[in-house]
């Protein structure tokens, strides 16, 4: 990175996140994500995943710090040394997931997951799945609310929630995660590697419609979806040394 790093800052809609964009404008200058060697997010993590899923073909690096709710892959907000933060920052690179999803209608959508991709269901009728992996049926029918991927990054967001295990940044493993299962009731889910082909069927979807969500970006009425994990797309996060992002995923797992 160079000793004057251009900066783009890019901040949420919370007043206190633009407040501080025109303060750390006003002081370091401003430059377009395309221009720029590092993007300054501000905000909580749901701008971050909104940041990356925008811009993240880019291939900048990218810098957070909280200024939201939820605050897991950001920095602590303090503007005064961010330039020293940036050079002495640790960097890690997180590959996301590929969603495609076919509605009931046919129509095809490919979206990419940071955290998760998600399939719940639409009405009070349970959802019913068939499960399988790498073109192999492993679970023939899955009576549940919904299912979830989650890579790593993500494992300890909606995964944990939903009772599924903490996985170690670079551990090259996917939760596979049950939602409120009913049948097999006793099934918790799975641990994949990463370049796992998950294919996920609804069946009889028109009396017990379901959805898929690839982080934030809804898809209504699926037949299908096949989850794995992007070939071509990685976004490297910066985090400062003391807490970076490994450190925080095993901290989660001595919470109590």
């Amino acid at each position: 990175m160079p000793a004057h790093p251009r900066i783009a800052f890019l901040a949420s809609s919370v007043p206190e996140a633009r407040s501080a964009r025109d303060r750390l404008e006003a002081r370091f200058g401003q430059f377009s994500p395309e221009d720029a060697d590092v993007l300054c997010v501000l905000g909580g993590d749901g701008f971050m995943l909104h940041t990356l899923h925008r811009h993240g073909a880019l291939g900048k690096p990218v810098f957070g710090m909280k200024l939201g709710t939820v605050g897991f892959l950001m920095n602590q907000h303090r503007p005064d040394d961010l330039v020293e933060r940036l050079h002495a920052s640790e960097a890690a690179v997180l590959r996301p997931l590929e969603m495609t999803a076919t509605s009931e209608s046919g129509a095809t959508v490919t979206l990419l997951a940071y955290n998760e991709v998600s399939m719940l269901r639409q009405t009070r009728q349970t959802a019913h799945l068939r499960i399988s992996l790498n073109g192999q049926v492993r679970l023939d029918e899955l009576v549940c609310d919904g299912v979830l991927v989650a890579t790593p990054a993500g494992s300890t967001a909606y995964n944990f929630s939903a009772h599924g295990p903490i996985l170690p940044l670079g551990s090259q493993v996917v939760a596979l995660t049950p939602i409120a299962a009913f049948r097999p009731r006793r099934w918790r889910g799975a641990l994949l590697r990463s370049d796992t082909v998950v294919r996920i069927e609804v069946l009889d979807g028109h009396k017990r419609p379901v959805s898929a969500t690839a982080d934030s970006h809804e898809v209504r009425d699926v037949a299908e979806i096949t989850v794995r994990e992007s070939g071509e797309r990685t976004v490297t996060l910066l985090f400062d040394p003391e807490h970076n992002l490994e450190e925080r995923i095993l901290n989660e797992q001595f919470t109590t």
